[in-house]
Formats: structure tokens, C-alpha cells, sequence
């Protein structure tokens, strides 16, 4: 049984490294790709997890493949195209460490998914299903997100979504909020930052934003992180908050979210029951855990290479 079956982008992140000899500016070649980043995240906290994405049968993507599968998740289902090439992006890193991202992925192997290359019978197998917005961006892969989807639902194994809004990947933003709002309706937990929760309910004030999309969309757990400011969940039990661990001065945003929610769902994933059957406290020390496995990971450049272990993230709560 896997605590988490994975659908999305695994690619290549190009991270600022300094400057050359000459004076020109040096990229890291890191593995990427939000879904990915959330998968190594439950795995490298001792969680069982399988993932289902593309790249290119390249040498960027037998890289990736290989790095994911080192961190103890299951590749099975990665697969690796001849036809298509492993998306890159390039990362800009502000002094605060936050992100910002250049794609080159027309026509990326992640974009091109086809719904008979995947074995889904490993939904029956799985105590949730993850998966994001950006496979949804373009190509074939929008089309087979939601045929996995379909899927999913007609089996039950509960649905989580993070929308993780790349705004440069989607030819305009109605097609974005119609391909959000229709993911939603599957989901039974959802997290989302604080300014993406904004936009897609058109509302700065967050709380009214979070009760509205809760309601309408029927979510069970919606989950608004708040940076630094840690996390606010809105149950069927009631709200409940974690203010997060402070953090210096991070290296390296990326992946703070994704590694919030593996460091969430491992714990959740741990309990023996249904999600809907969570205390409060229960859904606290889930917070708990996702607020320190995010605060771990800013304090590193890269993404699934700055991911913490649980013994690490043990000595972060407990101090």
C-alpha cells in the first residue's frame, strides 16, 4: 500500500550558482518539478510512494529518473520518451531567496503524457492521490490529468490538489482558473498559498476567500499557507493554525510548498483512519511537521536535494 501516488512534472531546474571566472552568471543543474519535489518529500520522511510522470529518453531525463528513484520512490511509471525532450527551467533567485521561473517545455516530455502508458490499477493501492496544475498548462497531459482524475474518483482514493499557479505557462488566465475550478471539484484536500487563493476567489481578504472556497468546492481540508507566517487549515471540525518556524534568512524558495505538503501527508498518511476523520490536533501535528519540513528545505539551494529527514525534522519541533 503507498501512502501517495504522485501524477505530474519531473524536469530539470537550472539554480543561480555565482559567477565564472569571466563574469557570467553560473547555473546549478538540479531536478525539479513541484509533483516530484512533493513525492521526495514523503519518501525521504520514510513514506511509501509511487510516481507518474514523462521525460525525454535524454540525458537530462535518465538523470532525473535516477535521482527520484535514489530518494526511494517508486519510478516504475516514469517514463522515458523518444519522442519528446525533458523540460528545463531556469530559476531567478531574488536576496530573499525567493523565485521566480524561465520554462522551456513546448512540446516537454511532462506535457505529453498519454493515458495508455500508465498502469492505473495503482490507485487501488493508495491511500491518496497528489497531483498539480501545472501538467494541466498544455499538450496532451492536460486531457490525461483529468481521464487519472475520473479514475481516481470512480475508485475513491481520496483526492489531493495544489494548484501551484505558473501563470507564463498558460495562454491566458481564464484557461487557468477553468482548468483550477474544474480540479477542484474532485478535491478532497486542498492547499494553496495565500496569493493563489486571492486570485482564484478574486477576494484579498483570506478568510472569507478560504470559507468561500471551502463551501463551494466541497473540500474537506483546505490548507492556506502563509510563508513565514506558517499555516491555516479549514476543517468540517473547525479551523486550526501552526505559526510555523522562523527562518533566518532563507537560501532557496524552492520547493518550500511542495515540501509542506509531503511533510503533511506523511503524517496524514500515517494515521489510521480517513482524513475526514482527523481531530483537530491530529490535523495540527500534521501542520506541524509540513511547517518544519518547509523551514528545513528554504535554508538550501535546490529542491529535492535540500529536503530534510525525519530525525531532522524532529530536531527543528522540538527545540
Amino acid at each position: 500500500m503507498y501512502d501517495v501516488v504522485v501524477l505530474g512534472e519531473l524536469l530539470v531546474d537550472f539554480t543561480p550558482n555565482g559567477t565564472s571566472e569571466n563574469g557570467n552568471p553560473c547555473f546549478e543543474r538540479n531536478p525539479g518539478g513541484g509533483p516530484a519535489n512533493m513525492a521526495c518529500a514523503v519518501a525521504k520522511l520514510g513514506g511509501n510512494v509511487a510516481f507518474l510522470s514523462q521525460v525525454g529518453n535524454d540525458m537530462f531525463g535518465k538523470a532525473l529518473k535516477k535521482i527520484v528513484a535514489n530518494e526511494n520512490v517508486d519510478c516504475t511509471q516514469v517514463r522515458l520518451s523518444d519522442e519528446y525532450k525533458t523540460t528545463l527551467a531556469f530559476v531567478g533567485l531574488d536576496e530573499m531567496g525567493e523565485r521566480s521561473f524561465s520554462f522551456y517545455r513546448r512540446n516537454g516530455a511532462d506535457t505529453m503524457m498519454k493515458l495508455e502508458d500508465y498502469d492505473l490499477s495503482v490507485l487501488k493501492n493508495t491511500k491518496y492521490f497528489f497531483l498539480s496544475s501545472v501538467l494541466m498548462a498544455e499538450g496532451e497531459s492536460r486531457k490525461t490529468s483529468f481521464q487519472i482524475l475520473e479514475e481516481a474518483k470512480k475508485i475513491g482514493v481520496p483526492i489531493v490538489f495544489d494548484p501551484n499557479l505558473r501563470f507564463n505557462l498558460w495562454e491566458s488566465q481564464g484557461e487557468l482558473k477553468e482548468c483550477v475550478y474544474k480540479t477542484l471539484q474532485y478535491a478532497h484536500i486542498v492547499k494553496v498559498s495565500d496569493e493563489e487563493l486571492a486570485y482564484l476567489m478574486d477576494n484579498n481578504n483570506l478568510e472569507e476567500a478560504a470559507i468561500k472556497m471551502k463551501e463551494q468546492y466541497n473540500i474537506s481540508i483546505l490548507l492556506v499557507t502563509h510563508g513565514k507566517e506558517g499555516c491555516i487549515a479549514y476543517t468540517n471540525n473547525g479551523i486550526v493554525k501552526h505559526q510555523g518556524f522562523s527562518v533566518e534568512k532563507p537560501v532557496d524558495t524552492t520547493a518550500a510548498g511542495d515540501s509542506f505538503t509531503g511533510g503533511f501527508m506523511r503524517v496524514l498518511a500515517k494515521y489510521d483512519k480517513m482524513y475526514n476523520e482527523c481531530s483537530l490536533e491530529e490535523i495540527h501535528q500534521c501542520m506541524e511537521v509540513g511547517n518544519a519540513v518547509g523551514s528545513l528545505t528554504v535554508r538550501k539551494r535546490g529542491a529535492i536535494s535540500a529536503l530534510p529527514t525525519w530525525e531532522e525534522v524532529e530536531q527543528v519541533i522540538v527545540s
